[in-house]
């Protein structure tokens, strides 16, 4: 009940942003990792003969005395390096350098103490202290005050987790892999400082359902130790292509490196492998699912968005059209979104269709993400005059940014395009896609995705358009 309170009060605490939280508990991560090196490094005097543990002699004598069972041993031994994992997330935070210096600094030597000190209290104490021995190294009267602060460093090392989720969460959104939801920025300094009310409210039901479920720790560990390693091993394989494209290694070095980094990796996956009945599945089961969603997603909105092109008109061809016809101009500038490049946007041509009329300023925005975390969106704007009063408006972001419309319509001032963002008008296509018998997708997969499109954030407070400017045309898609 005590674990359901802490991880409730965590999750409730998450809409006023991750600087609270770790201003409250990060203090105790310095205090912790002193503290766990303060417990071992007595034992270790006592006994330094623990130290010889550092030779690899020692493992290998291990594995080859007990084989099979030394090796499955290795599901056990990997709950050791959890945590590494969240380093990744929170290197979008820091950058590279303070995590590097935490690491060898503080984290890394703080453990290893622990973890030799744990070595040398059970070579004094035997069987007897199996039971327990992080706990039991600290002394009698200060148990209390140990799981105290093992408490508040578990508490500031899930926050690295939720974090990195918000991030991720963003990250897949603007890379076509989740539909929108409501990011919320919770720090007017720190970019990377996001709220996103649905997946905290998903965390949170999962997180405390999983402790009901399994209760203890020891029960959780199988089913962490699967989701780790698998984590560790599609890093490694990831690293190929970083190898290759930013780090431009040839592909022999890349291959080498990953090789030895799965050596390790597969090892412990293959241990943990026996875990499965125990618990293990349920990450699989997890990753499966989320996998099926942002593929089923990705794979629908790459299928709509061709059948919008199919259908559609050239934007060079519509702009002569209007060149060469009498058409009656209005005052003002209309905005038209679009995430198709050089194509007359649904709702422009419905719009002239029917009103028969068209504003003085015309012009057609399509917001663009990259894959690489964060472009400068003064050079990353583009403003194209197409004649007729017609202009092209391309404006790239990272998959780690946010659009703003008004924002990039400021910009193109600079570009000798004069855009009153708060007087423009605003017109956005709504399509109601309907399901039909076309081959492609399986049929419960289109059903999934249009859940997915329905419940999809709309435009206007994602791209922080003005909600009394904007202007939706609606039209029907076959998918």
């Amino acid at each position: 009940p005590l674990t359901v309170l802490i991880l409730f009060s965590l999750f409730s605490l998450q809409k006023r942003g991750t600087g609270p939280i770790g201003t409250l508990f990060g203090p105790a991560i310095a205090v912790w990792f002193t503290m766990i090196a303060a417990m071992g490094l007595p034992w270790i005097l006592r006994h330094p003969e623990v130290l010889l543990a550092i030779s690899p002699h020692y493992a290998v004598t291990f594995f080859i005395e007990n084989k099979l069972a030394g090796f499955l041993v290795l599901s056990a031994v990997v709950l050791c390096i959890t945590g590494a994992e969240a380093l990744y997330a929170d290197m979008g935070h820091f950058g590279k350098t303070p995590i590097r210096l935490t690491w060898y600094g503080m984290v890394m030597p703080a453990l290893l103490i622990n973890y030799f000190g744990q070595g040398a209290y059970l070579l004094e104490t035997g069987p007897a202290g199996l039971a327990n021995p992080f706990f039991s190294m600290a002394p009698a009267g200060l148990r209390i005050g140990v799981l105290i602060v093992a408490t508040m460093a578990t508490v500031i090392a899930s926050q690295a987790l939720i974090s990195g989720a918000f991030s991720l969460t963003q990250q897949a959104i603007q890379l076509g892999y989740l539909p929108r939801m409501n990011i919320i920025h919770t720090s007017s300094q720190m970019a990377g400082q996001i709220f996103i009310p649905q997946v905290n409210i998903l965390l949170m039901i999962l997180s405390i359902s999983l402790v009901v479920a399994f209760q203890t720790s020891s029960r959780l560990a199988a089913m962490y130790g699967i989701a780790v390693i698998g984590t560790m091993t599609i890093t490694s394989l990831l690293f190929f292509q970083a190898a290759r494209n930013h780090l431009h290694w040839s592909k022999l070095l890349a291959g080498f490196a990953v090789i030895g980094f799965l050596a390790v990796n597969l090892s412990y996956l293959t241990a943990n492998t026996t875990k499965i009945v125990h618990g293990g599945w349920l990450p699989i089961t997890l990753a499966t699912i989320l996998f099926v969603v942002m593929t089923t997603w990705n794979t629908g909105i790459a299928r709509l968005m061709q059948k919008i092109r199919s259908a559609a008109l050239p934007l060079e061809m519509f702009v002569k059209e209007v060149e060469t016809h009498d058409i009656h101009r209005v005052r003002g500038t209309a905005i038209f979104l679009t995430a198709n490049l050089d194509i007359t946007p649904s709702a422009l041509v419905h719009h002239y269709k029917h009103n028969q009329v068209l504003h003085e300023t015309v012009v057609v925005l399509s917001l663009l993400f990259e894959r690489v975390p964060r472009l400068n969106l003064d050079q990353a704007v583009q403003v194209t005059p197409l004649g007729a009063g017609f202009y092209q408006v391309v404006a790239r972001y990272g998959f780690m940014q946010s659009p703003d419309v008004p924002e990039v319509l400021r910009m193109c001032a600079a570009k000798g395009l004069q855009v009153d963002a708060i007087r423009a008008s605003y017109y956005l296509g709504r399509e109601t896609v309907i399901l039909s018998a076309q081959p492609g997708l399986a049929r419960w997969r289109k059903r999934l995705f249009l859940f997915l499109f329905n419940n999809a954030r709309s435009v206007t407070p994602t791209f922080h358009l003005p909600p009394n400017r904007v202007i939706e045309i609606g039209a029907e898609i076959e998918f």
